[in-house]
């Protein structure tokens, strides 16, 4: 089980946690348009899953402006998809806003399918924890990082390294 904090206050994950070499587990979560997507959505593809608690305050903006920026060096057959309880509506404004359109914001507010599926929901706050999927063409899980601290960045690096072993 993952040990997470939010503001260092220790919060309880719920959901089973998902490693690497699992078959990556489906979700129905909302586009900005209100339609389900779901994993299938995008099979055939690389996916790399980046959660964040909230699109709007500055480490998750941040997060989801430097995956955008990195989306358009991994080539067509990379998804970037940025996942969390925000409201469709706000997700979508905050993409006019920010200029970013090449990251799909896909909102879980509904039912917390994604949250439960990956074992990101942390109870106390309703929220996302941060944390990072990458997951292959034939849907396996090949890279996975829970930030143990949710206001702390996830490693960059190592997501981009992980979606570009696949992409050789």
């Amino acid at each position: 089980m993952v040990n997470v904090t939010f503001k260092q206050n220790p919060v309880t994950l719920l959901g089973k946690e998902v490693t690497v070499g699992d078959k990556a587990p489906d979700f129905t979560v909302l586009s900005n348009d209100l339609k389900p997507v779901t994993l299938n959505d995008s099979k055939g593809k690389i996916r790399l899953i980046s959660v964040v608690p909230s699109i709007d305050t500055g480490v998750c903006s941040e997060q989801t402006r430097k995956f955008s920026q990195e989306a358009t060096s991994l080539g067509d057959d990379v998804e970037v998809l940025t996942i969390s309880v925000d409201l469709p509506f706000a997700q979508a404004r905050w993409g006019a806003t920010e200029g970013v359109s090449n990251v799909q914001t896909l909102s879980d507010h509904r039912d917390l399918s994604f949250g439960e599926a990956y074992g990101v929901v942390m109870k106390e706050l309703r929220l996302l924890a941060r944390s990072i999927f990458v997951v292959d063409k034939d849907d396996t899980v090949t890279y996975v990082e829970y930030v143990t601290e949710g206001t702390d960045h996830p490693d960059y690096d190592k997501a981009i390294a992980a979606v570009n072993e696949l992409t050789k």
